[in-house]
């Protein structure tokens, strides 16, 4: 049965009667007209309920007319009422005021009829002014929407257990305030790179060449004979802009893919009562948000709950002074923040084009394809090789056009080509256009474009295959870089280690307290070590109905603590957060290395600090301590040594020891001390962490070793924990000399410049560091030559992940601004995969130079058979087309095969570039020059002994010296493989890439010679011939084995810059 009641009212509120009792759902502003309309409906149905007895009671007629008078007049007064009120608060109510109905409909029904799956639009909801109110920080406008805890029932979440989260509920979120997602500027088309690459100078003269040389030749030959010399020259070119177009798309789509890939982090939501990680991008209005130090606030919102949280504005406002969040003055967050410090939770208000972020980053097209230090040095080299070609080519231009015009070239059937004034003004200029053709076609040979494509191509193809073994780069001159690495300075905890900790000891007093002996513990020190582990912490404990098992989540330590609490120690993390209040919290501090609660217990309002952190730390605040049967005693020195080697002990096992003290604090004239009280703590027990070392690092340590790359392990762990870990992975050697490989931080820092400059090679292990003791490491080292890699995953780690001149972060329990300061983020935290990003970084390194050996064997031939031919005989040997074929050999398809080149453990066999080496080694010049050479003196015989040595004309001729340079290009890329490898066909099998490539251009060099002869301008060869090149081709095989058992000289062959491995 279903009633509709229609009842004045001046709001549109929706009323469910459900079952028996009635439940009244109102979306009211102000507390006066929430009572206004309470009294309004009560009043209502009395006079319906007075309808109904008098109908049922025998009331008299005049009676009936006197009660129906005195409702009218009633209903007068509230309608005058509300009038006041619209007209007082028509600004703060909206303009859905307006546009409400002069009723109200009251749905009767059974709750057993009523579709659960029917969403209740949110009511009196304006997302603009939402926005508005977060982002201009109006206290006036949140308090028109009843404040945070009103907001927080209008959006239908719960403080405690967030939004309901299941599908439907998030879509109709999404559906009504937007996705939290912003608008990226549109996408470079590739019709822009093809108009990038017609835009380069040479092109540009080529395509001008070819146009002019296409006029000529039609009006010479007519359309059907004379279009093929510019037709030629405009398809290769076609050609070439096409393949580089393509090239550089799918490389701009694959760094934007991965760029994607960086921005989606994980958020920490309640959803259900549980405490979960999302996807940013899955974030909705009304979700619950959990904020620590080091996260990025992830959309607008307001501050719920939470203890001395402070947020780094400057990305928004510019403002370097962190800003302090609560509940009273500024409980404002804004999406793209940092918190500085504390922790708390938000209630998201206002998600993805809606935030200022949003709309800041929607207008920033970030620039994928930043060049890198590598790029930069290979432009530079590309300039100077160019500035050599221009100049050859303009010797000749000049040398052509002399020989032209002093009658010294001949044509096809041996006649004398410029006779003077005899001579067609049209010839004349086919002439000179084939001449500058020729000159500027030398320039495109010269000029090695192909060395910045070839560092694009394997900065792509690593960055892929890194992401397989788990590194995202996140600044692509992060890869050239890490293969210059000389020292890694990694932490401990989950890079070295699982960071899967367990509490495996637990002291209290000076007795260890086995499984056996919990039930011995007096119940006072039991409740307060409950005490010290619910309220001081920033994990939490979630009971899911479905299981007896609690679900508890935190950082690994604070996990690890907390499940001992919950298992062993019976502790009810809810129970305690309801029997005390928490007045003050102290964050865990990088420095003091602990982190402080102070509370106030429900039922006798006494005053207690509890501390937990590093077990030195904590007990050197202590004066006494509790035994296992609940008494306090004394700590006099001999029972503080006592504790101090328990401590040690336990570090020696490679546990990480963390202390719990108490300390019950006195009122002052009925106020508490809002500082934490630091001294006279009374020990409440101590217990051990394991967490073991990962497989496969030691392992990893020997390969780091082997590649003369130096393994600082930099921890906060006191120093008897640091060495029986670093023994473990292997960083320490049992015979080293442990004086000077272990420091602790405080020492390091206070070592005088030149103490620390001369101690610094020595040191293997920092324990007790501080982020400070970290960056200074990383300052000392970089100011001694070495290129320096760390690994880092807290906020306090930013500087010297930026110092470094690698950053690395951890995926997992890095924060985000540690991230955002890093270059690569280790996505597993695991120091294998750093490992694995030096021996990509040293592929990339190593394809590079392979690149550069080919490509410059490859222009020194080209420049010195043109120049040599030209000035000698007065014509060229390889024409514009057969030119810009070579050129397309070698920027693409050559870069292509020898820079994707997979690594290998030999890469870690060399000792490292560092900052010194030159990017082309003498042992590349060995190679380059010999090669050269070799090619050189073959076409130059071929050039002018080539006729009678075949017994072949002028055509044949120059198809055999093109045939044989394309094919000697061919042979050297397997040369280029290795370049002090004698072998160069170890491991050809595994690059099927390399193989295809080859094939492929093999196949187009037949089609180029049998089959494109007028686009080509080249003849038949026959078998013998065909022999013959390949022949004459393969002998680079035997003279690269031979020339790789000449030694090299230490000395510097050419000066060419320096590396420069420092961040820019």
């Amino acid at each position: 049965m279903r009633t509709i009641l229609i009842i004045p009212t001046f709001r549109e509120v929706t009323v469910k009667l459900l079952s028996k009792e009635a439940i009244l759902q109102a979306s009211i502003n102000d507390s006066y007209s929430q009572r206004l309309l309470y009294s309004f409906f009560s009043s209502s149905i009395l006079i319906h309920c007075l309808f109904f007895m008098m109908k049922f009671h025998g009331a008299k007629p005049y009676q009936r007319w006197r009660l129906a008078f005195i409702a009218i007049y009633f209903t007068k007064v509230l309608d005058s009422l509300t009038k006041k009120i619209f007209e007082k608060n028509i600004p703060l109510l909206g303009p859905a005021i307006l546009r409400s109905p002069s009723f109200i409909s009251v749905d009767v029904q059974d709750v057993l009829k009523s579709d659960s799956s029917d969403h209740v639009p949110f009511f009196n909801i304006d997302q603009k002014m939402l926005t508005e109110t977060v982002r201009d920080k109006d206290f006036e406008r949140l308090h028109q929407f009843g404040g945070i805890k009103q907001l927080v029932a209008v959006l239908k979440t719960d403080e405690k257990d967030g939004i309901d989260g299941h599908e439907a509920d998030l879509k109709h979120r999404r559906d009504v305030f937007g996705s939290n997602q912003y608008r990226r500027p549109p996408k470079k088309s590739f019709f822009s790179f093809v108009v990038e690459a017609f835009k380069d100078t040479i092109i540009i003269i080529l395509m001008v060449c070819a146009i002019l040389s296409l006029g000529f030749g039609i009006k010479q030959e007519g359309i059907k004979e004379g279009w093929y010399d510019g037709g030629s020259i405009v398809i290769a070119i076609f050609l070439v802009v096409i393949v580089s177009s393509v090239s550089n798309f799918r490389q701009s789509r694959q760094f934007q893919k991965l760029s994607s890939e960086t921005s989606d982090i994980k958020v920490q939501v309640v959803r259900q009562g549980r405490r979960q990680p999302v996807s940013i991008f899955q974030l909705v209005v009304g979700d619950i948000v959990c904020l620590n130090i080091g996260d990025q606030v992830p959309a607008d919102g307001l501050f719920m709950e939470g203890h001395s949280l402070k947020v780094d504005e400057s990305s928004m406002t510019g403002e370097s002074d962190h800003v302090e969040i609560n509940d009273k003055d500024n409980p404002f967050l804004f999406s793209g923040t940092k918190v500085s410090d504390g922790f708390g939770t938000m209630l998201v208000t206002s998600v993805g084009m809606n935030t200022a972020w949003g709309e800041m980053m929607s207008s920033i097209r970030r620039e994928l394809d930043e060049q890198t230090p590598l790029q930069a040095r290979l432009d530079k080299l590309a300039s100077t090789i160019g500035k050599l070609g221009l100049a050859v080519a303009l010797i000749v231009l000049v040398v052509l056009i002399i020989r032209y015009f002093t009658g010294n070239t001949e044509d096809e059937n041996g006649m004398q080509e410029f006779n003077g004034s005899k001579t067609n003004i049209n010839d004349v200029m086919d002439a000179v256009v084939h001449i500058i053709s020729a000159a500027v076609t030398i320039v495109v040979v010269a000029i090695p474009e192909g060395l910045p494509l070839a560092v694009t191509l394997s900065l792509a193809y690593s960055m892929k295959r890194m992401m397989a073994d788990q590194a995202m780069v996140r600044k692509l001159s992060a890869c050239e870089t890490m293969g210059s690495a000389t020292t890694i300075c990694t932490d401990k905890t989950g890079t070295l280690t699982l960071n899967k900790m367990k509490v495996v000891e637990f002291w209290l007093g000076n007795e260890v307290i086995e499984d056996d002996t919990y039930l011995e513990i007096a119940p006072s020190v039991l409740q307060l070590l409950k005490q010290g582990v619910g309220l001081n912490t920033t994990g939490s404990v979630c009971k899911l109905p479905s299981t007896s098992v609690p679900e508890i989540s935190g950082s690994p330590t604070e996990t690890a603590i907390l499940t001992w609490a919950v298992v062993d120690l019976g502790m009810d993390i809810d129970e305690q957060k309801q029997s005390c209040e928490i007045l003050h919290v102290e964050a865990f501090n990088s420095e003091k290395k602990r982190s402080g609660v102070l509370v106030r217990t429900i039922t006798d309002q006494t005053i207690q600090t509890h501390w937990k952190g590093a077990a030195e730390m904590i007990l050197a605040t202590c004066s006494h301590y509790f035994d296992k049967g609940g008494k306090t005693k004394l700590m006099d020195d001999d029972k503080r040594m006592q504790f101090g080697g328990i401590i040690r002990d336990m570090a020696a096992k490679s546990l990480r020891c963390i202390a719990f003290a108490y300390k019950q604090v006195l009122q002052e004239n009925g106020q508490s001390h809002e500082k934490l009280e630091e001294t006279g703590m009374t020990l409440l027990g101590l217990v051990g962490l394991k967490d073991p070392c990962r497989p496969g690092v030691r392992r990893a340590v020997e390969d780091c070793r082997d590649a003369g790359v130096k393994i600082k392990m930099i921890t906060g762990d006191n120093i008897f924990t640091a060495k029986a870990i670093a023994m473990e992975c292997g960083i320490l050697k049992p015979d080293e000399d442990m004086n000077n490989a272990v420091v602790e931080g405080v020492t390091f820092r206070n070592f005088s410049d030149e103490e620390r400059m001369e101690k610094i090679d020595m040191i293997r292990v920092m324990a007790r560091s501080s982020p400070f003791d970290k960056l200074l490491m990383v300052q000392s080292l970089k100011q001694k030559g070495h290129v320096v890699a760390v690994t880092g995953d807290g906020t306090n780690d930013a500087p010297a992940l930026k110092e470094a001149d690698i950053g690395l972060s951890m995926g997992i329990q890095g924060t985000e601004v540690a991230k955002e300061s890093s270059d690569i983020v280790i996505l597993d935290d695991n120091f294998t995969s750093v490992v694995t990003v030096l021996r990509w970084g040293r592929c990339v390194y190593n394809n590079i130079q392979k690149f550069i050996q080919f490509q410059l064997t490859v222009n020194v031939a080209a420049l010195v058979i043109n120049f040599v031919a030209a000035v000698s005989s007065g014509d060229v040997p390889l024409t514009a087309v057969q030119l810009l074929w070579v050129n397309l050999i070698m920027d693409t398809l050559g870069a292509l095969a020898l820079a994707t080149e997979r690594p290998t453990n030999d890469l870690l066999k060399k000792s490292p570039v560092g900052r010194t080496k030159p990017l082309i080694s003498n042992v590349m010049w060995r190679n380059l020059i010999a090669q050269a050479l070799y090619q050189v003196a073959v076409l130059l015989i071929l050039q002018f002994k080539g006729k009678d040595i075949f017994n072949v004309d002028e055509k044949v001729k120059n198809t055999l010296i093109f045939n044989t340079f394309v094919l000697c290009q061919v042979f050297n890329e397997f040369n280029a493989r290795h370049m002090e490898k004698k072998n160069v066909f170890k491991g050809i099998l595994k690059n099927r890439l390399f193989l295809g490539i080859i094939g492929f251009t093999i196949v187009l060099q037949v089609v180029m010679v049998e089959f494109l002869k007028r686009f080509a301008d080249t003849v038949r060869l026959n078998w013998g011939q065909w022999g013959a090149c390949i022949a004459i081709a393969s002998l680079s095989w035997p003279i690269a084995w031979l020339v790789k058992c000449l030694p090299v000289s230490g000395k510097r062959f050419l000066i060419f810059p320096k590396p420069s491995v420092s961040k820019s």
